[in-house]
């Protein structure tokens, strides 16, 4: 990888690694010592978690092993998802993991506040920027997002969206039939503020086209769109109707936050290219949808 590469995504990764101790802190300081459950598999991981100490009388103090009993069913999730994911969001994604499961073990679930509405709506606040700031990153944190990923590759009219609220209903309805209707109604709350704060950080991953118009060879930016960027290119020599001279058109479709990347890799081989940016575009047919 070049060392522009290297330096964008390690600013990427920190930032990432920023997202994931906001949603550790959010969890073991509100969520946590409120009773309140998050959604998706974490949900679910804090259910196992609340049945172990319930019925096998396990005591685990001020730790939660809910971030370990988390990251353990991530690893089959990993290990399918590894060819049909790419490269860098499959790296990205297991250390984002890594460190927010090492967060959530090192963070102790302590009371700061009492209140239980108090505790939806700053927990929701707080975890639902650390998941935002990791999604915008092109990273996550992973279970329901790297499912609903693989969903979306094996029925393109699904989408996270939907994976997460199959997933929600399934464990609110386990919550109900285990634990008060006060906890099911505030962690119902608590999602809700989470998912808006989420999409606050993370705005929608719009689709984009994107044309180049250069006079230089292409081949060496041809490279870094396919290595780099993972995306296809449609290709047109052309003619500038002004100066009569041979140039090449380059056409890709790819999420806005790619975009600057883009940018960065023509900018770099040309710095007199002409790019066009569309958003908000359709697209039907072999188009990879990333988070």
């Amino acid at each position: 990888m070049k060392k522009e590469v290297v330096l964008y995504e390690g600013k990427r990764l920190l930032l990432c690694g920023l997202g994931a101790f906001l949603y550790a802190a959010g969890t073991n300081l509100f969520v946590v010592p409120a009773g309140l459950y998050t959604g998706g598999l974490m949900g679910f991981c804090q259910v196992i978690r609340t049945l172990l100490a319930r019925y096998f009388h396990m005591n685990f103090s001020n730790f939660d092993i809910a971030g370990i009993i988390y990251y353990l069913i991530n690893i089959p999730i990993f290990v399918i998802a590894f060819r049909r994911m790419g490269r860098m969001f499959f790296v990205k994604t297991l250390l984002t993991v890594t460190v927010m499961t090492l967060f959530l073990s090192l963070i102790p679930t302590r009371m700061i506040v009492k209140d239980s509405m108090a505790a939806c709506m700053v927990g929701g606040i707080i975890t639902g920027a650390g998941i935002g700031l990791t999604l915008r990153m092109a990273s996550s944190g992973g279970g329901m997002d790297v499912v609903g990923v693989l969903l979306i590759r094996w029925k393109r009219d699904f989408s996270v969206g939907k994976a997460n609220l199959f997933v929600n209903l399934a464990l609110y309805a386990v919550c109900l039939f285990l634990f008060d209707v006060e906890i099911v109604v505030y962690s119902v709350i608590y999602a809700a503020v989470h998912s808006v704060a989420m999409d606050k950080v993370h705005t929608q991953n719009i689709n984009v086209e994107a044309k180049i118009i250069t006079k230089a060879d292409t081949a060496a930016l041809e490279k870094v769109i396919f290595e780099e960027i993972y995306r296809g290119i449609t290709k047109w020599s052309t003619m500038g109707a002004y100066t009569h001279e041979d140039s090449h058109i380059l056409y890709i479709t790819l999420s806005k936050y790619e975009v600057s990347r883009l940018k960065a890799a023509v900018h770099r081989y040309d710095p007199n290219a002409f790019i066009v940016i569309n958003e908000g575009v359709s697209v039907d047919g072999n188009f990879i949808k990333k988070l």
